[in-house]
């Protein structure tokens, strides 16, 4: 997977794909009629006493009656986003939104972006505090440290719902996951390994705090920050790093890896070297998850250590360590059963789904969306984040852990029908489309673009491309789509095939095919040459008819009927075969596929 095409794309993109349809990327849509009179009456003035009331005499109602107990708050102040440090709680918002959109789209879990401009711990958790009757729970997120883990720990201890900084708790339980599973592979127990973990952050404490909690001895965990390893008495060490430091003789990370089975970092780019892989034990275990670069590339770690296993924070090589495998189900799980914290019990019953998933067979919907076979091993010791049993497998085992450790107020009765309903709330539908992309990257074709010097058609061409469905051929005026290229930061433009009716080869031979094809139809020579000069569909149709591409695609800017019209000028149906079009309608729970909507009135 290494080698792999890395998915791109420019600012530009990223810019437009965040301002097109509506700015953002979340929305409130009511889940309640509201087309009548009567409806508006129940849903405010006077019909929204009856919930009020109830709720006023048994505040668990508000479950019943209101979206609390499926809404999470994704709150920031912005003083750590992702890789870009400091900037403030609006410039977080993006972010923000893009985790709440992440709660939906994987565990139909409502989520609400809050940023809290302040950097004060205090006023921040006064403001959390006081929105606990809004929201079944409550994600933290790009906080800086130490700042979140006062935060955090405050809130716990006065709210009775769900609090977790994702930042250091869902890191910690992925990477635990995929440790169990290196474990597994290598014949090693969790309580006899030996680990190194480098960066005192966050993220790299609380991985430590989960490994430690899941059996790994505390003296046989080496942290180390920017000074080296942490042990009693060293200088320049808080609260928080000191519950970690043990005694060693080690005064740097490379004396610290000799001979150690794992290595946990969530640190730099480029600060493991090489020469500190050799070190470390047989078939070691190397999670360098640091952003966007890891501490190192697994290329250079396997050069010297082939029998390593590998796991990073990128999607571009195998085993990556993906926090979203994790926390949409976490909620979930915490939320059904109206837990009152997410505690170490449910995280560790989490990570260890998690790694008993992996381990299972593979689903089809996984190959599908990524285009290969995934099979339990050295590179795949963690679960794609699109495999559809994380939902049932994750959430259960949260809920379930909850109701054993005593923090869930609404137990479950019948876990059979839980796990089925988890189920059913992902649309199945969202993997049909999935499905036929995929059936397209199996069997690559040569794809006509008609209208490549519009931006939209540009766009899926390169995606067409990069994605590796198959070769776009455009079809338009050579430096006109030359220049968009360029205005899509496409640093490869000549690897793009274009086609230019004025300039082309193969226009004599399209006029000579035509003019065979048509010259008892009432077209003359002219008219077959200004056709093939001068339209587009005709010109992309007669490429696919003399071979030059296996399919087209048009309409954008013509309607179907004209451009139906000029492409039938060129192309026949198979014998025996009738052309037909279709609609796919994707509704939340169907997918329905209409036939003929476009050429045949009686199909």
């Amino acid at each position: 997977m290494a080698d792999k095409k890395k998915l791109s794309f420019t600012t530009r993109e990223a810019l437009f794909y965040h301002e097109t349809i509506r700015p953002g990327k979340i929305e409130i849509i009511a889940s309640k009629p509201m087309a009548t009179q009567r409806d508006l009456s129940l849903a405010y003035s006077p019909g929204v006493a009856a919930p009020v009331e109830a709720i006023a005499e048994d505040p668990q109602l508000a479950a019943k009656y209101t979206a609390r107990s499926n809404l999470v708050a994704v709150i920031s102040n912005g003083t750590a986003i992702l890789g870009l440090g400091n900037l403030g709680a609006l410039a977080s918002k993006p972010v923000m939104e893009g985790k709440a959109v992440l709660f939906k789209r994987f565990a139909d879990v409502d989520s609400i972006d809050i940023e809290l401009a302040t950097e004060d711990p205090d006023a921040f958790i006064e403001a959390v505090a006081l929105m606990e009757p809004s929201f079944g729970g409550i994600n933290l997120e790009d906080i800086k440290a130490p700042e979140c883990f006062i935060i955090e720990q405050a809130l716990r201890e006065r709210m009775n719902i769900p609090v977790m900084h994702d930042d250091q708790h869902g890191t910690a339980i992925i990477s635990a996951a995929g440790l169990i599973n290196a474990c597994h592979l290598t014949g090693r127990e969790l309580k006899d390994c030996k680990m190194v973990v480098n960066g005192a952050g966050a993220s790299a404490l609380a991985c430590t705090s989960l490994a430690k909690s899941m059996g790994i001895r505390h003296e046989n965990v080496i942290v180390c920050d920017r000074s080296g390893p942490i042990y009693p008495g060293r200088d320049n060490v808080d609260q928080w790093k000191s519950a970690h430091a043990v005694e060693t003789d080690a005064r740097s990370l490379e004396e610290a890896l000799e001979g150690a089975d794992i290595f946990l970092g969530l640190s730099a780019a480029g600060a493991l070297k090489p020469e500190w892989v050799k070190k470390m034990a047989d078939k070691p275990i190397i999670f360098a998850m640091a952003n966007p670069t890891p501490e190192i590339m697994p290329d250079e770690a396997k050069a010297v250590r082939p029998d390593a296993i590998i796991a990073t924070g990128r999607s571009d090589f195998p085993n990556q360590v993906n926090n979203v495998l994790g926390f949409p189900f976490i909620f979930r799980g915490a939320l059904d059963v109206q837990a009152t914290t997410i505690n170490e019990e449910m995280k560790i019953a989490a990570a260890r789904a998690i790694a008993e998933l992996a381990r299972e067979t593979v689903p089809e919907e996984v190959a599908a969306a990524y285009g290969e076979t995934h099979a339990f091993g050295e590179d795949y010791i963690i679960p794609a984040p699109f495999d559809p049993r994380l939902m049932e497998v994750v959430s259960s085992a949260v809920a379930k852990a909850a109701m054993d450790s005593g923090v869930a107020l609404a137990p479950i009765e019948d876990f059979d029908a839980y796990r089925h309903s988890l189920k059913a709330r992902l649309n199945p539908t969202t993997s049909v489309l999935t499905q036929v992309y995929e059936t397209a990257k199996a069997n690559p074709k040569r794809v006509v673009f008609a209208e490549a010097e519009e931006d939209v058609v540009l766009r899926a061409a390169i995606q067409f491309r990069d994605f590796g469905y198959g070769t776009p051929v455009l079809v338009g005026r050579t430096e006109k789509v030359k220049a968009k290229l360029a205005e899509l930061a496409v640093d490869d433009i000549d690897s793009f095939e274009i086609q230019n009716s004025k300039t082309s080869e193969l226009v004599p031979a399209m006029n000579d095919f035509l003019y065979e094809r048509l010259k008892r139809r009432g077209f003359t020579e002219r008219d077959v040459g200004r056709m093939v000069n001068q339209e587009r569909n005709v010109f992309a149709a007669l490429l696919v008819a003399l071979g030059h591409g296996d399919a087209m695609i048009s309409g954008l800017t013509r309607t179907f009927a004209q451009t139906a019209r000029e492409v039938n000028l060129v192309l026949d149906p198979k014998p025996d075969e009738i052309p037909f079009g279709i609609h796919l309608m994707i509704g939340k729970n169907y997918t329905v596929f209409l036939a003929d909507t476009t050429i045949n009135e009686r199909p």
